[in-house]
């Protein structure tokens, strides 16, 4: 299922959204207004017969009752997020119970079409040794342990004869290694080496220095690394485009722990998954990422092109990377914000000077800047008798 649309009445803290999705879809808004359920739920609609099978991997059973489920996909807690006589789930204008994905019917198996990385991705490394699904307590939320578990996989099959992880001349374009190994790792490499019958990941000092345990990262290594590995099984070193079957990409909060420049790094590789053909669903707290979604609206309006993306972002220009940046330009780009009152409005326009706040002050990000600046305006034309 490729929804082109989904609207929601009465689901957790939504009270009401319409959402029409774009190349690259963008939720804003507080802490606790439904953007995470909104983007699991996106999930179990397109991938529910694989969620299912991975269920059933791991001899976990529901009885095919909802409340059940509910718990075991969404969290502890999350039984009560879905009404039935109340909610409301409209996929590209057919309704839907959502009862309906809980129900244990056994099909033939189907590929994941949905990678899902989660805002709680550091929890996927305990001590830079990679988790397993049944590592977790069941009433953990199934984005998070699936995500761990592709890591796990990841790291003691794919790389299981290669200690380096980063930089690898296969693995992004040497133009995205140069940014991250410069605004994230600082130079350092990351290595994986074998301990206890798994493999550790480590940060390598240059040269021949010692490797740096997990607990010594910064706030933002330990927040990009998962990130990292997620990209690199998006991306696989070969002539394939995408992996798989995959044509969806979420990302949490991308930016927890970085600098803007890293921010700036992370969204070019967000703008490579693009090229690729894969349909992205960002949720951020950040203006950083909107700056350049703002951007690259005003650009494919006003006659930008690549090479003004690449020095937006900071990207050397190759062959690669020009028709990475001239794809963005042609990509539709949607932005919707959550609101504390739990309506969802479409402010796809990013206008600074719309007439409703949601939309000018960019669902809130930069609300607090333009506050700081009207304190700051009004101090300084102030008279010398008010200063005093």
């Amino acid at each position: 299922m490729k929804p082109k649309s989904l609207s929601l009445r009465e689901f957790a803290q939504i009270r009401e959204a319409d959402v029409h999705f774009g190349d690259l879809t963008v939720l804003v808004g507080p802490q606790a207004t439904g953007k995470s359920v909104f983007l699991q739920l996106l999930k179990l609609i397109v991938d529910w017969p694989s969620i299912h099978d991975e269920f059933r991997r791991f001899n976990i059973d529901w009885g095919g009752d909802l409340a059940s489920f509910l718990e075991l996909y969404f969290g502890e807690g999350m039984s009560g997020i879905w009404l039935p006589n109340t909610s409301r789930l409209t996929v590209d204008g057919a309704e839907t119970d959502l009862a309906d994905f809980a129900k244990g019917r056994r099909r033939t198996a189907r590929d994941e079409r949905f990678f899902f990385i989660p805002a709680q991705r550091v929890m996927s490394l305990r001590d830079g040794l990679t988790r397993t699904f049944t590592e977790y307590r069941s009433g953990d939320p199934f984005a998070l342990r699936a995500f761990s578990e592709r890591l796990h996989q990841l790291i003691q099959n794919e790389f299981a004869q290669k200690p380096e992880l980063f930089p690898q001349s296969n693995r992004l374009n040497n133009a995205y290694r140069e940014l991250i190994s410069k605004h994230i790792f600082g130079g350092f490499g990351l290595e994986s080496g074998s301990e206890k019958f798994q493999r550790r990941v480590t940060l390598k000092a240059p040269g021949n220095g010692s490797a740096l345990p997990y607990l010594v990262w910064s706030a933002g290594q330990r927040e990009f690394v998962p990130l990292l590995l997620g990209f690199y099984w998006l991306m696989p070193p070969s002539k394939v485009s995408r992996r798989d079957k995959l044509e969806w990409v979420v990302i949490e909060e991308l930016e927890m722990g970085l600098h803007p420049n890293a921010i700036s790094a992370t969204m070019a590789l967000v703008l490579e998954l693009l090229c690729r053909g894969y349909r992205v669903c960002l949720s951020t707290h950040s203006t950083h990422v909107l700056d350049v979604v703002w951007a690259l609206g005003f650009l494919k309006k006003n006659g930008g092109q690549a090479k003004d993306v690449l020095r937006m972002l900071g990207l050397k220009s190759t062959a690669r990377t020009k028709q990475i940046a001239g794809d963005a330009l042609s990509k539709d780009c949607r932005v919707y914000y959550f609101r504390p009152d739990g309506v969802v409005k479409d402010i796809s326009d990013l206008d600074p000077g719309a007439a409703d706040e949601a939309e000018s002050g960019w669902g809130g990000l930069s609300g607090f800047s333009g506050h700081v600046g009207d304190v700051v305006a009004e101090v300084a034309n102030r008279g010398p008798s008010e200063k005093r």
